[in-house]
């Protein structure tokens, strides 16, 4: 005897404040402006912890003591290096995903590197398998983004240093030059700061796959081109795009007063959780005023100030504040990074969250399985006969 289907059940349009699993990584609250990693503030880690302390928090549950982070340390850092059949295909990923960049180059490049490194599905492997893997791809990802972008400049890739911390190497892959402290701890902030951020699209992506014992590789390849999307990762870049279209103090209010009443996106502003200032955003400001300071951070915060003015002005009662883009730009602007690397850079970071994600929707054999509600044509309609 068939047994009626269950009710489907009505939810909101991009499945928005809907809860789909537990989860023991982090959170966002939203109506607070505040978020955490585990039972931490994740602006306080950034403001007082190294990338690899919260590294080791996300993947194995605690932040390290001394020994931990020596131990943590010299085994990612030995990660870095990429077997020989990734980084002789670099080059011809590069010139083929020329046009669009790294981040897209890394889709193929996570995939040789899941099969060089014999990664297995997730399903078949026991925990600590699968955070071995997914060690191995977070600590490969600057490694391969620094490389894809250098080779489509026509510049030759620089190696990793085991000597340096992961946002120095990864500046220093970036550039080729030893970046100094002020760069290396800015660009520490902000990597730290993009690590999670509750069920973003990326993230929710990175699960989805993991839920069906796909290899970590898999998960990160379609976590990846979620990520690729310019209403999710490619924001920083459109933010300064916006700062260099108004171009001086004096033409911010014409500018950002036409944009608006034409209905035009300001980027930078607004987010799909916070309603209230984006935490991040509050922290990279402060850190860009006092750490870097000059005309470039005056400007911006000159923007973000009249922007919010004249947005509370012609579209009262909604609360639009800079979102975390915005000053990610500027400070990664300030540190060298050129523009069409900081998407990949963003990828850089939330690459350990993904991993973390992955790790924790392994331990779950629940495929996730939605419904969708059909409004196509009535069925069941008789076949033409042609």
């Amino acid at each position: 005897m068939q047994t009626a289907s269950p009710a489907p059940v009505e939810v909101p349009r991009g499945l928005k404040g809907v809860v789909v699993t537990d989860t023991a990584l982090g959170d966002v609250r939203g109506s607070e402006g505040f978020y955490h990693y585990r039972q931490y503030s994740a602006v306080e880690l950034a403001q007082t912890r190294s990338f690899e302390d919260v590294w080791h928090l996300m993947m194995i549950g605690e932040l390290p003591d001394a020994a931990q982070r020596a131990a943590f340390t010299a085994r990612t850092t030995a990660l870095r290096v990429l077997p020989p059949e990734v980084a002789d295909a670099l080059g011809v990923i590069a010139r083929g995903s020329r046009a669009a960049g790294a981040l897209d180059g890394l889709r193929t490049a996570l995939s040789l590197l899941g099969a060089g490194r014999g990664f297995a599905p997730v399903y078949d492997l026991t925990p600590e398998q699968r955070r071995e893997d997914a060690l191995v791809a977070a600590a490969a990802v600057p490694t391969m983004l620094t490389a894809l972008y250098r080779l489509g400049q026509g510049l030759e890739p620089v190696g990793p240093r085991t000597d340096l911390g992961y946002a120095a190497n990864y500046l220093y892959m970036l550039t080729g030059e030893v970046p100094g402290a002020r760069e290396t701890r800015a660009i520490e902030h902000y990597l730290i700061s993009t690590i999670d951020h509750g069920f973003n699209a990326s993230t929710f992506t990175a699960r989805v796959i993991a839920s069906t014992g796909a290899d970590v590789a898999a998960c990160l390849v379609g976590a990846v081109g979620a990520l690729s999307g310019p209403l999710h990762g490619g924001a920083p870049s459109r933010a300064l795009d916006t700062l260099d279209a108004i171009g001086s103090p004096d033409k911010i209010d014409p500018w950002i007063r036409e944009a608006v009443l034409a209905g035009d996106r300001i980027m930078g502003f607004g987010h799909a959780v916070y309603r209230t200032e984006d935490p991040r955003s509050r922290m990279l400001r402060e850190l860009a005023e006092q750490e870097f300071g000059g005309p470039r951070v005056a400007f911006a915060v000159e923007v973000e100030r009249q922007v919010e003015a004249i947005l509370a002005e012609l579209k009262p009662g909604r609360e639009l504040h800079t979102n975390v883009e915005f000053y990610a730009g500027v400070v990664m602007e300030l540190c060298g990074v050129p523009r069409e690397m900081f998407t990949p850079t963003f990828a850089a970071a939330r690459v350990v969250g993904w991993g973390a994600n992955i790790l924790e929707q392994a331990a779950d054999t629940k495929i996730i399985r939605p419904a969708a509600r059909y409004v196509g044509p009535a069925p069941s309609q008789p076949v033409p006969v042609v």
